[in-house]
C-alpha cells in the first residue's frame, strides 16, 4: 500500500454483500441510475458500434459534462459519427435539469427528446442534435459482465473511500442503425457495445490516465482497460480484462494480464503520449492470449480546457489543468499460443480511447 494512498478493485465477499450484488449474475437494476446528481457525482451511459458500411458511431448520455463534475445536474448528449471516407461529425447537446429523468430499476434515461433505454438484453437509443440523428437497436450477444463488483475505490488512511464504477452491460451485440447527416439518411447493421459509469468524486482527482478498448475479433469479444491512479494514490495500476468466445465468457482474471505499449508518440494537438500499439497479454500456464490494438487514425482529440470560457481557460492553464481525451480507430488482433505455438489468429477493425487527466509523465505507460 502506498504511503500516500491506495486504489483497489472491490471483490471481497463483504464488498458484494454491502453493494447487494450477485457474484456471477448482473441484475437489470444495475444499469439504472446509480449515482446522485449533486455536485461531485457523475454518471454516463455509453454506446459505440462498427457498421458494415464502414461507419463508426459513438453516443453518450451524461448527467453532466466531464469538465463540470463539481457542478449540479447539467444533462448532455453527444453523438460522434465517423464515415468510411474519413469525415467526422461531432455534435453535443446540453439541456436543463428538468429535461433529465432516469429510472433506478433499469436503464431508462431521457435527456430532452433523446432516450437511452433497455434491459441488458436489448436497448433502443434515439438522439437528435442539430442536423445529426441516430435511431439504434442493440441486441446483446455476450452476457452482461462486470470486473468483479465493478467498483474501484481510492482511499487514504482515516478517510472515506472515493468511487469510480463500471458496468459493461452489453460487451458485444448486434445493432441495427438508422442515422441521418443533414439531408442524407443511412441504414446499416453491425456490432455494438454499451457500458455504464458512475462515481462520487471528480475523476481527475482519482485517475491519472487510462487506456480503454473493446473489440470483436473473429469469434472473440475483448474488453480491456489499463487504469493508472493519480499521484495521491501512488500511480497504482488497475487492469480490467474480459475475453469471451462464441458469446461465452472465457477469461476475466485481470491478475494474469500484462499491459504494454510500443511506438509511443506525442499527440499533435493534446501533447499527450499515445501508443502506436497497445497490447494486453494474458498468460495462464502454457496458454497465452495477446490482444493488440494498432492505431491507424486518431478520430477525436479533445483538450478539456478548450471547452471552458476564456477567463476559466486562462485560470485552468495557470493552475496546470492538462486534461485531454483521445479516441482512436485501427485494428485489433488476437493471437492464441499454446506451449509457444500459434494456434489461432484473428484481426478486425476497432475503436479505443485514452483518457489523460494528469500532467504528462515520462516514461509513460
Amino acid at each position: 500500500m502506498s504511503k500516500t494512498g491506495y486504489s483497489r478493485l472491490a471483490q471481497t465477499p463483504e464488498d458484494y454483500e454491502r453493494l447487494g450484488l450477485d457474484v456471477t449474475n448482473v441484475a437489470v437494476w444495475e444499469d439504472g441510475q446509480r449515482a446522485l446528481t449533486q455536485p461531485g457525482n457523475f454518471e454516463w451511459w455509453y454506446f459505440d458500434c462498427h457498421l458494415e458500411d464502414g461507419t463508426s458511431i459513438v453516443v453518450v448520455f451524461y448527467t453532466k459534462p466531464l469538465t463540470s463534475l463539481n457542478a449540479p445536474l447539467a444533462p448532455c448528449v453527444t453523438i460522434n459519427i465517423t464515415r468510411p471516407d474519413g469525415q467526422i461529425f461531432i455534435r453535443k447537446l446540453t439541456t436543463e435539469p428538468e429535461d433529465f429523468s432516469a429510472s433506478k430499476d433499469g436503464c431508462d434515461v431521457r435527456i430532452g427528446d433523446s432516450r437511452f433505454s433497455g434491459g441488458l438484453n436489448s436497448y433502443r437509443i434515439i438522439a437528435t442534435i442539430e442536423d445529426v440523428s441516430v435511431d439504434i437497436e442493440l441486441t446483446g450477444e455476450v452476457a452482461a459482465w462486470r470486473p468483479r463488483t465493478g467498483h474501484m475505490y481510492f482511499g487514504r488512511e482515516g478517510q472515506s473511500e472515493k468511487l469510480f464504477a463500471w458496468l459493461p452491460s452489453v460487451p458485444q451485440g448486434e445493432v441495427k442503425v438508422s442515422y441521418t447527416i443533414g439531408e442524407e439518411r443511412f441504414e446499416a447493421t453491425g456490432t455494438g457495445y454499451h457500458d455504464h459509469n458512475w462515481g462520487d468524486a471528480p475523476m481527475q482527482k482519482l485517475i491519472h490516465n487510462w487506456y480503454w478498448a473493446r473489440a470483436k475479433i473473429g469469434p472473440y469479444t475483448v474488453i480491456a482497460s489499463y487504469i493508472i491512479a493519480e499521484e495521491d494514490y501512488g500511480y497504482q495500476p488497475l487492469t480490467v480484462f474480459l475475453l469471451a468466445k462464441d458469446a461465452k465468457h472465457v477469461v476475466d482474471d485481470q491478475t494474469k494480464v500484462v499491459f504494454a505499449t510500443t511506438n509511443n508518440v506525442a499527440d499533435g494537438k493534446t501533447g499527450k503520449p499515445v501508443a502506436g500499439v497497445s497490447t494486453y497479454t494474458y498468460t495462464d500456464g502454457d496458454t497465452e492470449f495477446a490482444i493488440s490494438f494498432k492505431r491507424q487514425e486518431t478520430i477525436v482529440q479533445h483538450v478539456f480546457a478548450d471547452g471552458l470560457p476564456l477567463a476559466k481557460r486562462v485560470i485552468a492553464k495557470v493552475m496546470g489543468m492538462d486534461s485531454a481525451y483521445m479516441r482512436f480507430q485501427g485494428t485489433a488482433s488476437l493471437e492464441k499460443r499454446v506451449n509457444g505455438e500459434l494456434v489461432e489468429r484473428f484481426e478486425d477493425p476497432a475503436i479505443w480511447e485514452q483518457m489523460y487527466f494528469g500532467a504528462t509523465r515520462t516514461p509513460d505507460r
